[in-house]
């Protein structure tokens, strides 16, 4: 799944070309420049969402702890998503050394961290989606969503989605492998049988899961909101469409390019394709959207928090307890809680139901 595991053949000598040519045989298509753009172009790349990735969701989850204290269904819900990208950017850096080099952390590492990627990648999806139906309920069922929208609720649905997420992402796991071959080490995921039918298949369960099913949910629970909003007469529902398209505009814009890129190395790989040229435009274009869909990781705190009044007052509150430091954990204090929230309401339980219930 990740662009550093392209594949890349190159012919040992003219003997070895000759052989293909004299037996009508095609010549493997080699791809050492793309091998070579993206030891460039993602480390660096990689660097960056990582480490605003691992800022912004840290701070989420420092604010969830120290001022919210997961008092509903939604906090719960944006605490595991900040554990899922959190999770997915950990990985990062190991990419990132790969894709500049070759990997030289063994072959443990290698099944974790690609296991680790895999698990982030869904997980944080699914959490995405999660807040969609916790937002549907909560606007369009809210007198449900009083005895629905609750932490048992969320703990129970956050632990089966981990559980579906986990299990999704076993066949990296268990595949996954380092090997050397022209003085060059690889992690990769290697199939010992059927691997082109295993390879269409995964390709198949992350365009399933990872979009189709996602966005399927997304669009019912939001445009079911928005045709809600519509009867209410106040002039601060402008906010909630706004956030609201902002939500699947960016979902659609930074994911749906990678998941086609992918389907269309599946079309290679069951050879419906076959353009060694297109090969390598494809390779390009999957380190270019792969990378895209990264950042995605890094906007979750922006459109969850970010735009929701009450979470930029915390922020503010926790820049000026710790002023004067860059040791949060040492300096902060972060036993003490300052205004926790009490929830008065359906709609006043959470940051994110906070501003729906302003737009209402």
């Amino acid at each position: 799944m990740n662009s550093t595991e392209i594949a890349e053949t190159t012919p040992d000598d003219s003997l070895y070309s000759n052989y293909y040519l004299s037996d009508n045989i095609p010549e493997p298509c080699i791809k050492e420049g793309v091998k070579a753009f993206g030891g460039l172009f993602l480390p660096p790349l990689y660097s960056l969402v990582f480490l605003f990735g691992l800022f912004g969701n840290s701070m989420v989850v420092l604010v969830l702890f120290k001022y919210k204290r997961l008092r509903s269904m939604t906090d719960v819900y944006l605490l595991n998503l900040a554990i899922s990208d959190l999770l997915f950017v950990l990985s990062l850096p190991f990419w990132g050394y790969y894709a500049a080099d070759q990997w030289v952390f063994g072959l443990g590492l290698c099944k974790i961290i690609s296991w680790m990627y895999l698990v982030g990648f869904y997980s944080g999806i699914f959490f995405i989606m999660l807040m969609s139906i916790d937002r549907y309920l909560a606007i369009v069922h809210a007198v449900f969503s009083l005895r629905a929208r609750t932490v048992t609720y969320g703990v129970i649905t956050s632990l089966a989605t981990w559980s579906v997420a986990v299990f999704a992402s076993l066949p990296v796991l268990l595949f996954s492998t380092c090997y050397t071959e022209h003085n060059h080490t690889y992690c990769k995921t290697k199939y010992l049988f059927n691997g082109t039918r295993w390879k269409v298949l995964t390709s198949v369960e992350i365009n399933t899961l990872g979009l189709v099913i996602p966005l399927g949910v997304m669009l019912f629970c939001y445009s079911m909101i928005i045709r809600t909003l519509q009867h209410c007469k106040n002039e601060k529902k402008n906010k909630a469409v706004k956030m609201i398209f902002a939500v699947v505009i960016l979902f659609l814009g930074f994911w749906t390019p990678y998941n086609v890129v992918l389907f269309l190395e599946t079309l290679v790989d069951l050879e419906v394709l076959q353009n060694c040229a297109f090969e390598r435009h494809l390779d390009y274009a999957m380190q270019a959207t792969e990378t895209l869909a990264f950042v995605h990781c890094c906007l979750n705190p922006v459109i969850y928090f970010f735009l929701g009044e009450k979470f930029r007052k915390y922020i503010i509150r926790l820049f000026k307890t710790c002023r004067g430091s860059f040791m949060l954990c040492q300096y902060c204090r972060l036993l003490p809680i300052y205004s926790p929230d009490t929830p008065s309401s359906s709609y006043t339980q959470s940051t994110v139901d906070h501003d729906f219930h302003d737009a209402l």
